[in-house]
């Protein structure tokens, strides 16, 4: 009698079981137990943060020893959220899928947003997603797309732009990622997205995306002293401030620049002059034993000031106030 009530018991736990399994949703372990989302070292791709076992933020990988890491980290997919150029050869390289789904810095749209969950969703993983320096766009997609797909808590998403020191300027990051909500999963389901390699840009982004780059070189410059570094003797003082007047030079001709407001083309202007300043005052130093003509910082200020100022008004703008402004 005592084994047939045993007998009962265990077929009882078993259907029970079967049912508690069948009843949950295929993802269920990832809406009931989320990670924390925490930094990570690495050594040549910048800023990194684990959001989920699936999905890494961080800047861009630093050339080729960079996709060697990111292979070492198990990563199947690399997803580039701003401008540049993917490095989409180094990553066929070592076996990585590139996508390029860019945002800019006044948030994630809502279409984007969307794509964004589908591919930490369904794209082979682990995921890596990068900006240029990692510190703001990426950690913001990263954190609406984890949210959107059921991988991370809507309550612990801003602290993934906190630990990758996501500055507060950028309100429209933060208004994107305090709002991420899960999407709908027959919506994921059904929505048709291609994951290009090459999201095709306008020439104003293209430059836009040249200048930060360049004027980036020029910070690595400054720092050592104006002269070319010891770890990047590549980068020539002279000819990174001309490529930057160029870069500038090359969106004041755009049609877009054209028909922004006069506030706009008049920082542009003036950033373009800075630039054509630091330039000759770079030529015009001769003696590396004395000490750079002001000329050369007080230009380099200039274009850093004007660059906040136009990213202060234009740019960092978040989404919803440029709705309100443009119904």
């Amino acid at each position: 009698m005592r084994g047939t009530h045993v007998f009962l018991l265990t077929i009882l736990l078993v259907v029970a079981g079967c049912r508690h399994k069948a009843s949950q949703p295929k993802d269920a372990s990832l809406v009931t137990s989320y990670p924390s989302p925490q930094r990570i070292e690495t050594r040549h791709l910048p800023n990194t943060c684990r959001i989920h076992d699936r999905v890494i933020s961080g800047g861009e990988p630093d050339g080729e020893v960079g996709f060697q890491e990111l292979r070492e980290l198990g990563v199947k997919t690399v997803i580039s959220v701003d401008g540049a150029r993917p490095q989409v050869e180094l990553a066929r390289k070592y076996g990585i899928r590139y996508v390029h789904l860019p945002h800019g810095y006044d948030g994630v749209p809502l279409e984007r947003a969307h794509e964004l969950a589908k591919a930490v969703r369904d794209l082979p993983g682990p995921v890596y997603i990068h900006c240029h320096h990692g510190k703001h766009r990426s950690p913001a997609a990263a954190a609406v797309a984890c949210v959107g797909a059921g991988l991370l808590s809507p309550k612990d998403a801003v602290s993934v732009l906190h630990i990758a020191g996501t500055s507060k300027d950028y309100q429209g990051l933060y208004e994107s990622v305090k709002n991420a909500r899960r999407f709908d999963g027959a919506m994921l389901d059904t929505l048709t997205v291609e994951f290009s390699e090459r999201a095709e840009l306008p020439p104003i982004a293209e430059a836009m995306v040249a200048i930060e780059h360049t004027y980036d070189n020029l910070k690595v410059i400054q720092q050592a002293g104006w002269k070319s570094p010891t770890d990047h003797p590549d980068l020539d003082p002279p000819h990174e401030a001309l490529l930057l007047r160029e870069h500038f030079a090359e969106v004041v001709r755009t049609e877009a620049a054209r028909q922004q407001p006069s506030q706009f083309q008049d920082m542009l202007q003036a950033s373009l002059t800075a630039a054509a300043d630091l330039e000759d005052g770079l030529r015009d130093w001769i003696d590396p034993r004395q000490p750079p003509p002001e000329v050369i910082a007080n230009s380099f200020v200039r274009i850093t000031n004007n660059c906040k100022a136009c990213h202060g008004h234009f740019r960092d703008i978040p989404l919803s106030e440029k709705l309100k402004q443009n119904p």
